[in-house]
Order: C-alpha cells, then structure tokens, then sequence
C-alpha cells in the first residue's frame, strides 16, 4: 500500500544541518516539500505525527504537539548505532475524526508488514485505538501497555475519545487484545468499578507508588507488550506541564526515561505512541523537551536489543524446572545466557498453544523464580495461566 498518500511534509526550515556534528535531524530521512516522501528501504523506524485532537478531553492544543516535539528531538545527537529512521511527516487531518483513525491504521499496519517499528506523535490519546486495529488488520493478538495515571474506560455508551479508548478496544470484535498492563494508575482517578473490572478481566495494574518502588520490576512488563501507549498526563505537572490533565504526583522525568527506554529494548514490542502533550501550556518547551528525551531513550533502547526469546532447544538459556507440592507438572522457568534476564513458561491445552504461542513464555524476574522455590507460585504465571485457560 502506498501510504504516502496520508502524509503532509515537514517544515524543516528551523534546523540548522550540520555533517560535521551530526544530530539525531541529520541522519533522520524526512519527509519534506523538497525532497518528497522518504524511501523506507532499510528502515527500523517511523517518526508519524498526527495532528488530531477532536478526540482529546480537556485538552484542546494538543494536536499541535508534534512538530513541536520535533523541534527537541531532532537537535539532540544520536547515540552510538547507525541510525535507520524515517520521518514520514504528519498525517493529513481527516474530514471526520474516524477518517484521521483509518489512515493511522493502514500507515502503521503497512509499517508492521515491513517490520518497521512505529514511533506515533499525538494528538490525543484516543489515536491508541487506531494503532490497535493496525494488528486486528494483520490478524495479530497483542499485549498493550499503558503509561497512565487513568485506565481511559469511560463509559461505554460515550463515543470513542481520549478518556474512554480502552473500552472500545474491549468491547471491539473481533478482539485482538490478549492482554492489558496498566503501569503508575494513580487511586484517586480510579474508582472501585474500574479496579474489579480489570481483575475481571486478568489484566495487569501496577499503582503509581508500587511502580516508583521498584522501577526495575517494570522491564519485564514492557518486555511482555507488543504496544506502547504513554500518556503524558502520568508524568507529574512539575517536569511536564505541557498538558491540562497534568496533576501534582506522577513519574519523574528521569523514571519516564526509563520506562521508554525499557519499551524500546523490548524485543516483542513493535510500536510506540506519546500522547497529550499540549504545546499551548508548556513552559519554555519543557514538556515538548522531556518527550523528545523520552522518545531518545526509546530509540536507543531499540538499538540494543538482543533479539532473544527462549525455546525448549535454544543452548542460549539455563533451563531450571521447578516442583510445586499442588501441581503434578514442573513450572520451567529460562535464563539468558547473554543479558541474565528471566522468562517462564505457563501451562496450556496443547489445542491452543499455535494461536497464543508468543504469549504463554512470559517475561518474569529472579525473585518469580525464587518464589517458585519457596513453593510460592508467582502472581505472573497465575494471572496469564488464567487467561490461557
């Protein structure tokens, strides 16, 4: 599919090229008046800017937030690999709002085919649900993670918009999505329905406290997902006030950093969006700073990866069967040889085992181990053993 069709050039006229000392703007293939759309041959990711906000709740500007991420990004400098990343341009905003959705999906749908990681600039965070139907269009079944003080169910009868995303990507058939991850919810936004609606469901929520205390826990969640939906607004209003829903308590900018840094080393995970940021009430481009530095992190979390994921045959791992006194099978957990990171392999009817096969080896930590040595079975084995059953 052609999608250049959905793009608007960018305006470069601001940056200063440099060969000598070559920035991220540099190296980065754009999509400009002059030199047309971008050849994506080669390429490991996309930069798409979506200028759409007639979905965002109390966040009017936001839809202007891309070019001036740009603005930040592409004068930091590149880290040491070669960069292959194109810069599509923004898509053209559509008549109607569902228009704008279905270009997003076929852009990042095509993307996906040539194994092009998506890296999305919002606009409003209701643009998750169209990067979602880009894997319901490939027949994909997926693991969302979100960065988000809120869950965005709404109610189901609202239409589709920033706050109420997840619902429809629920309720939406057929249904593609194996599992959900909530990562820094903060309580007060919540209400008690909402909570008892994901344990319903299998999902996983991690509060905001709980995920501050242990930010190394995170990595294996982000490994487990196959999209990234990060909500400015979770970061707290102090490192990033570019945003109306922006409250006093949230992420650090270093920790959100970390969390897309995270993202980007994860293996399965095959594309990102940075959501909310409103030009309009940022202070001195702090905010539009911060998510070009998170964005940074993400793409250098991407040219590290290891391109490692366990199998019974693979002499690549350590193999450690572990006997519970209540289960008749061993539970097998995998260590890499190379980074020492940690995975283990849940139950299932064999019947099921082709549809859900890149969901029942589940990323874990060291202490999941160990609780299995205790005769302790992990939280993680139990929730994904649930959904599988």
């Amino acid at each position: 599919m052609d999608i250049s069709i959905y793009f608007q050039p960018t305006d470069l006229s601001w940056f200063s090229f440099n060969e000598n000392r070559p920035r991220l703007g540099d190296v980065i293939k754009h999509h400009t008046s002059g030199e047309g759309f971008p050849d994506l041959a080669g390429c490991d990711l996309a930069i798409i800017g979506v200028p759409e906000e007639r979905g965002a709740v109390d966040n009017a500007g936001c839809g202007q937030g891309a070019d001036a991420i740009r603005k930040y990004l592409f004068r930091l400098f590149p880290g040491d690999y070669d960069a292959a990343i194109a810069d599509l341009g923004n898509i053209a905003r559509g008549d109607t709002i569902h228009d704008t959705y279905y270009a997003l999906t076929a852009a990042v749908s095509t993307l996906l085919d040539n194994k092009i990681i998506p890296v999305i600039l919002g606009g409003s965070q209701d643009l998750t649900f169209a990067n979602y139907r880009a894997y319901e269009n490939n027949g994909q079944i997926i693991n969302i993670a979100a960065i988000d003080a809120k869950f965005d169910l709404g109610n189901t009868h609202q239409e589709l918009h920033a706050q109420s995303y997840l619902s429809k990507i629920i309720l939406h058939q057929p249904n593609y999505l194996f599992n959900y991850t909530n990562i820094g919810y903060q309580s007060y936004f919540v209400d008690q329905e909402a909570i008892q609606l994901m344990e319903n469901l299998y999902f996983d929520v991690f509060r905001l406290g709980d995920v501050r205390g242990d930010l190394k826990a995170v990595e294996p969640l982000m490994r487990n997902a196959d999209m990234l939906t990060f909500d400015v607004s979770s970061v707290r209003q102090p490192d990033a006030p570019g945003n109306m829903n922006a409250s006093p308590n949230g992420f650090y900018g270093e920790e959100a950093c970390q969390l897309a840094w995270y993202a980007g080393l994860s293996e399965k995970l095959t594309s990102a969006g940075f959501y909310e940021y409103n030009p309009l009430l940022d202070v001195n481009g702090q905010t539009a700073h911060l998510v070009a530095q998170m964005i940074w992190y993400f793409i250098e979390g991407v040219y590290h990866r290891r391109n490692e994921f366990p199998k019974e045959a693979d002499e690549n791992f350590y193999k450690y069967r572990v006997q519970l006194d209540d289960f008749t099978d061993d539970l097998l957990f995998f260590k890499s040889k190379n980074s020492d990171r940690w995975w283990m392999q849940v139950m299932n009817p064999e019947n099921i085992q082709l549809k859900y096969e890149r969901h029942y080896i589940v990323p874990c930590t060291f202490d999941d181990y160990k609780k299995a040595t205790s005769d302790e079975l992990p939280d993680r084995w139990w929730q994904a053993y649930k959904k599988l059953m």
